[in-house]
């Protein structure tokens, strides 16, 4: 059964890889905007799920401690320990929702597929950010899923053209070897239709090599590897599988700068383990690692400097710590354009929804956060819930992790029309119909999903 974590928000976390209580203000003592968090802090996936945690907590700590809240109006929530299991993460929900949250980070591809059809009876915000059902991003037919800043399949077009660019052009994929190691789950599934329709496009020799759940033994997939001997690897992995697969990549040889993780397989946990022979290993992400950002000193000054810290303060920077800290602050950002229309209070559901479809981060307003540089300018509309953001590369030098790209943008005229033909598909298995954005735009939202 899934286990809700409570205690109040000035509390340090303790016994951090055995599964801390989470800051809690509960709903019954403080008034404010409630958030569940489904996090795993213990089982296969914890190395991955601690910091993303750690990340969360601390932003929305910051938001209360610096600011008093958001617009004055504090940030309540509740941790409840899933361990990536689909099951745990829908007991989660189910019990965390009697308390009217206006959104949820499911942190599981699983977990958001059984979400997704609750979301409208219940009028709570999906906020899956980079996972997911690649499909929801379309918002005609899925309006309370949002999954900006970018996509799996995004993602997937994303590091095609950047490996195309290693080698000199797209052109020159022709006759490429390129393999997807991935997550024998629905995450790790997500990326293959996208990476076969551009292995068609592009003409290079794909290559599909599934490592079950948790992925300790790989032995088999790496013995393929050797004989095949791709070109290119991407990976998308999940826990111990991501440091086991960098240790293989290394024991047989392979050139770890063509070995691209995707943004849940590039943290320090997937790197650290294999020592040397890491180096020079990549990862996708959509934003910045490391502390060189005004937000981490208001974090230390206003969290860690008062014994609110949920982790380690060394431990900032990380790559995952530092997605929590996106997530955490996409979703106050969210909330704030909300009570720029509905007014500084307790929001509900579909006021929440309203903030996400109308969200417009600017690079003005990442300065004023603090995060200039952090990550890029985002907009989301009805149509579109994925913004359609850029990847970045990074790469571990055995001490740290550096960016080694531009801003790479994905293949938008191969990935939205896959995104809208999905998005018909997996809308009718739900019994949806398609909304008229540009009604709505005259008319004002209508935020419940319509049966047929």
């Amino acid at each position: 059964m899934p286990r809700a974590r409570t205690a109040l928000i000035g509390l340090l976390a303790l016994a951090v890889m055995l599964g801390p209580l989470a800051s809690v203000v509960p709903a019954q003592q403080a008034q404010g905007i409630f958030v569940p968090l489904l996090v795993y802090r213990t089982g296969p996936f914890a190395p991955s799920g601690i910091p993303i945690a750690n990340g969360f907590v601390d932003y929305f700590t910051l938001v209360n401690e610096r600011d008093g809240g958001i617009n004055g109006v504090k940030l309540v929530w509740e941790e409840c320990e899933t361990q990536y299991d689909t099951k745990q993460g829908v007991e989660c929900y189910e019990r965390l929702k009697a308390r009217n949250p206006v959104l949820v980070n499911p942190y599981s591809t699983g977990i958001t597929y059984q979400l997704i059809p609750k979301a409208a009876v219940d009028k709570v915000v999906v906020f899956s950010m980079g996972y997911g059902m690649t499909a929801a991003a379309d918002g005609r037919w899925f309006p309370w899923v949002f999954s900006f800043p970018t996509t799996y399949w995004s993602q997937a077009s994303a590091v095609i053209r950047y490996i195309g660019q290693q080698e000199g052009g797209l052109d020159k994929l022709k006759g490429k070897k390129i393999a997807h190691i991935y997550h024998n789950s629905p995450y790790g599934r997500e990326a293959n239709p996208t990476l076969e329709d551009l292995a068609k496009k592009y003409a290079f020799e794909l290559t599909l090599l599934a490592v079950d759940s948790p992925g300790q033994e790989q032995k088999a997939t790496w013995l393929q590897v050797r004989r095949l001997n791709p070109d290119w690897i991407f990976m998308s992995g999940w826990g111990v599988m991501n440091q086991v697969a960098v240790k293989e990549a290394a024991s047989v040889g392979f050139r770890m700068d063509h070995l691209i993780g995707n943004w849940w397989s590039a943290s320090d946990a997937d790197v650290v383990p294999a020592g040397d022979g890491a180096k020079a290993y990549k990862g996708a992400t959509f934003h910045a690692p490391g502390t060189n950002f005004k937000v981490f000193q208001d974090i230390v000054k206003h969290v860690y400097d008062k014994g609110k810290g949920a982790g380690k303060k060394e431990d900032m920077g990380a790559p995952l710590y530092n997605r929590g800290v996106a997530n955490a602050m996409f979703s106050v950002e969210a909330i704030r354009t909300a009570m720029g229309k509905y007014g500084n209070k307790v929001l509900t559901g579909e006021q929440v929804r309203w903030g996400f479809e109308n969200f417009n981060l600017t690079e003005q307003r990442l300065d004023q956060l603090g995060m200039k540089g952090f990550t890029r300018p985002i907009k989301v509309s009805c149509e579109d819930h994925e913004g359609n953001g850029p990847v970045l590369i990074q790469q571990w030098n055995g001490q740290k992790w550096q960016v080694v790209s531009e801003w790479v943008q994905p293949m938008r005229d191969v990935v939205r029309p896959k995104i809208e033909a999905a998005a018909i598909e997996e809308g009718k298995k739900l019994d949806y119909t398609q909304r008229d954005c540009q009604k709505e735009m005259s008319s004002g939202p209508a935020p419940a999903q319509k049966k047929r």
